[in-house]
């Protein structure tokens, strides 16, 4: 799997967004360490505090189909359907991330035009952890 095909999946989420009190749709692909690729796009609701960010839907959903192991996730957002940002997950994205991915966990953010890549713990230096016992 290469960067273009994560983002193309990522891309072809964005266009499910449902996103009509912000007018942002963003979509999102992760990388399985397997090879499998979940998508997901933001999902909005009426009572704000409820939408559902397109990188936990597409964790989520992989992780509710039994994978554990993650090795990256491509993430494009924009207005009007079109891809006008680099779209950095949101600190409950990044936290949900933390719970299942290491510190090198590849994040590809895409603006349209570049790539930026970046990893979980350089967005996420210090994040929460319970300690086992």
């Amino acid at each position: 799997m290469n960067e273009k095909e994560l983002i193309d999946s990522a891309v072809a989420a964005m266009k499910s967004s449902y996103s009509p009190y912000s007018g942002f749709s963003v979509g999102a692909a992760l990388l399985t360490c397997s090879g499998r690729i979940y998508t997901g796009c933001n999902i909005e609701n009426s009572s704000y505090s409820i939408t559902m960010c397109a990188e936990r839907t597409a964790l989520f959903k992989a992780l509710s189909e039994g994978e554990r192991d993650f090795e990256a996730i491509a993430i494009v957002g924009g207005r009007d359907g079109r891809i006008t940002d680099g779209c950095p997950p949101c600190g409950a994205c990044l936290q949900a991330m933390s719970e299942f991915c290491g510190g090198d966990f590849t994040i590809l953010l895409f603006d349209g035009d570049n790539v930026n890549k970046h990893t979980l713990g350089s967005l996420l230096p210090e994040s929460f952890k319970i300690k086992k016992q």
